[in-house]
């Protein structure tokens, strides 16, 4: 593609990234194919290279977007399936996160969908406020109107606490990995950081928790609140870098991938920003997910459960990982129901399900069709957001829950 930007707009790292990112384009098509909102909605303008071409024109014309562009990126889930299947290399991460920041500052959204949207962040990134409201939720759901009774809904989950279970003393040797709480993971399911400790001590691998950090700012800067994301994301390269001072720290680790991929991302957030680009790149350089940490072993599991493993996009697109997850389930005895789509996203993509719930929805059926067709019995994923959007009849449970059970941990809860 040309691209027409000024000297002026170039000097930004980040609109310069972008425009090499609209160069590379090609216009090909290839990602329509694995772009879940075009399949579902049908419009030119809901795929990556429809949107590719709207966020050109809006950054190249300085303009405020219309509300017509703004509807269509905002239905974009992030997904990344289109990096994945593009055959020019566009990153099209960096194209949406420079447009969502570029709405944020120049489009002034209504005043109800401000609040909203502002009521969203304020509640996930903070767990004690995410706890209590969700404690809340099922006797607040019915009365609340639209978007903030949709909200309360889905907030309506049952808590899954940290199950005791023996932690394997680690050798004097042992590599140390700081591990990140998150946030809603932390109020809500502290069971999957419980379980992943016990299954990495087996494999002396020694976890120190960075209790103080609340969240890593994913949520924000996804939303186009750079800065809001980046005050968060400068505490926990702080964190990082006083446990630092303590000892070599061989990995970070946050065990939802979600966040993981933001955290690998880390340097790109912090372009052009001499103070903290060589510590952010420093920090990421030092992020592995709980997949790649794990190595496979041979454990006696429960066999009559057929497994479903969801792949999420934030695991197989963002942190291009594949093949990781199935490969420790079945070595830990596990048997696996391939499920037909698993490129596709399931709706989830973070905070996209309360402020997209139609497309959410349609997006959580398909990919609950596909999976009944495998017969399986449980849905194992690595990241939270999956497993609570796909909550249903279906069980659902982290792959670190399963992999300290197969192990002699606890049975995790179904």
């Amino acid at each position: 593609m040309r691209t027409a930007f000024s000297p002026e707009q170039l000097a930004d790292p980040h609109l310069s990234d972008a425009e090499r990112q609209l160069r590379t384009c090609i216009h090909c098509g290839f990602c329509t194919a694995t772009c879940p909102t075009y399949i579902l909605l049908g419009d030119e303008r809901d795929s990556p290279r429809g949107r590719i071409g709207l966020i050109q024109h809006m950054l190249e014309s300085k303009a405020p977007p219309t509300k017509e562009t703004v509807l269509h990126l905002d239905r974009c889930l992030s997904c990344l399936g289109c990096r994945s299947a593009c055959p020019s290399g566009v990153d099209y991460a960096s194209l949406i996160d420079v447009a969502r920041a570029h709405i944020e500052t120049t489009y002034r959204r209504p005043a109800m969908e401000r609040l909203f949207r502002a009521f969203v962040l304020f509640v996930l990134m903070r767990p004690k406020v995410f706890t209590v409201l969700s404690a809340l939720a099922g006797i607040a759901a019915p009365f609340l109107p639209g978007k903030l009774g949709t909200m309360a809904k889905k907030g309506r989950i049952k808590r899954r606490p940290a199950r005791p279970g023996p932690i394997a003393e680690t050798s004097a040797s042992a590599r140390r990995v700081l591990l990140v709480p998150g946030c809603v993971q932390r109020a809500i399911a502290p069971s999957i950081d419980a379980a992943a400790i016990r299954v990495l001590a087996r494999q002396d691998i020694r976890i120190e928790t960075l209790e103080t950090v609340e969240c890593c700012g994913s949520l924000a800067y996804h939303l186009g609140k750079a800065e809001i994301s980046k005050n968060y994301a400068r505490a926990l390269i702080l964190a990082f870098e006083e446990a630092s001072t303590s000892g070599e720290v061989d990995a970070v680790l946050i065990t939802a991938s979600g966040c993981g991929s933001f955290l690998k991302d880390m340097g790109r957030v912090f372009a052009g920003e001499p103070e903290w680009s060589a510590r952010a790149d420093a920090f990421a350089a030092k992020v592995k997910d709980f997949t790649e940490l794990v190595e496979p072993g041979t454990h006696a599991a429960a066999k009559e459960l057929t497994v479903a493993y969801h792949p999420p996009c934030s695991l197989q697109h963002g942190q291009r990982i594949h093949g990781r997850g199935e490969r420790l389930l079945s070595a830990a005895g596990f048997r696996l129901a391939p499920i037909p789509d698993a490129h596709l996203c399931c709706g989830s993509a973070g905070s996209y399900s309360v402020l997209q719930p139609e497309i959410a929805d349609a997006l959580r059926a398909r990919k609950l069709d596909s999976i009944r067709t495998t017969g399986a019995t449980l849905i194992a994923s690595a990241n939270l957001g999956c497993l609570t959007h796909l909550a249903g009849d279906i069980p659902t449970v982290h792959i670190a829950e399963l992999l300290d059970w197969a192990e002699g941990g606890p049975k995790p809860a179904m």
